[in-house]
């Protein structure tokens, strides 16, 4: 076999494994598209039956004091079953079009891969530069991955909350003409309700881009992130910072959290560590971060075989920025990930 082939070998292989999570991607979405389809229709007819009922329910209302209490009390649990009904079809409705609509990004992005790899081909067999569609592949899934988490964190979490909150609201309103005190510990449930969903929605936010890594620095992020994330979790974390806390590159900032946020994360999601230490040494011309937890290990081979996104996508861009990336792991002696960084 020549060199040539040898190269084209594995491109082949990645092209096979592309387009067949693109096969399965687009009968998912196939699949999405008609359940989403058919749900629409049954909270048409659910907003439809709800009208109906709500219409005999203040029919009733109006009759006063002529009406039987058992028979308004039926009249309220109807519409209140009939609400419930609506509301939770709604949700399945806003899950399955978040599904869709990752879906619909992910086989864009496979599609765009695929491209790619065809642009590597053409370029080598005109003799230009080839491609290195794998680093590119990497960052799109790892991407891909963290929307898909958050998206169905905030389906499960705060939109269906809110969900609630109008259903609750809604009982608590008829409740007001039937009895105060059960109302008012509907509302009392109600803004407990809130103000968890609130601090559900400040982690999102944090997550996502914490404000104050750009207004602080990394130092205080780092060490707020830790304790946030021990608050959330029950794992004990412990941030150690040595050296000169000063500011750095924003891309070096925002690379370096990053990395903590993905390793703090396999340390829960994974690991089954009690303990995670976290240690940075700042310096003049260099930043030295480690990642030290008691969990259940792994075989450090499986980052050659790109079984871990997560790690891989560490590695990589610690390398892109000129830096070394060192892993450390042992079955049943936990992990221990350092990486070091330029960042004068």
């Amino acid at each position: 076999m020549t060199v040539d082939e040898q190269s084209q070998h594995p491109i082949e292989e990645s092209r096979k494994s592309i387009q067949s999570d693109l096969d399965d991607a687009s009968r998912s979405l196939r699949e999405v598209t008609l359940m989403l389809e058919q749900s629409q229709v049954e909270v048409n007819k659910l907003t439809q039956r709800n009208a109906a009922i709500t219409a005999h329910l203040q029919q009733i209302q109006s009759q006063g004091n002529t009406v039987a209490v058992e028979e308004l009390r039926m009249a309220y649990d109807s519409a209140l079953d009939a609400q419930q009904r609506l509301f939770v079809m709604r949700g399945q409705l806003e899950k399955l079009q978040s599904d869709q609509t990752h879906l619909k990004q992910h086989t864009t992005a496979l599609n765009n891969l695929l491209g790619l790899l065809q642009y590597r081909d053409s370029s080598a067999s005109t003799g230009g530069q080839k491609a290195h569609p794998a680093g590119i592949e990497m960052i799109v899934q790892a991407q891909e991955a963290e929307r898909q988490r958050l998206s169905r964190q905030m389906h499960d979490g705060p939109a269906q909350a809110l969900s609630n909150f109008i259903l609750q609201t809604e009982i608590a309103m008829r409740l007001m003409d039937v009895d105060v005190t059960q109302a008012r510990e509907e509302l009392s449930n109600l803004k407990a309700s809130a103000m968890g969903t609130f601090q559900k929605v400040r982690n999102f936010i944090f997550e996502l881009r914490p404000m104050m890594l750009d207004d602080l620095g990394l130092v205080p992020t780092i060490k707020r992130y830790a304790d946030s994330f021990r608050d959330q979790t029950g794992l004990e974390v412990t941030a150690a910072i040595t050296g000169q806390e000063r500011r750095m590159e924003s891309y070096i900032e925002v690379m370096i959290f990053r990395a903590v946020q993905e390793l703090l994360g396999n340390a829960a999601r994974h690991s089954q560590a009690s303990l995670v230490k976290i240690q940075m040494d700042i310096t003049d011309s260099f930043v030295k971060v480690s990642v030290d937890d008691n969990g259940k290990g792994f075989d450090a081979e499986v980052l050659k075989h790109g079984n871990s996104l997560g790690l891989n996508l560490i590695r990589e861009r610690v390398e892109m920025l000129g830096g070394s990336f060192d892993l450390h792991s042992i079955v049943g002696k936990g992990t221990k990930v350092t990486f070091s960084l330029l960042a004068s």
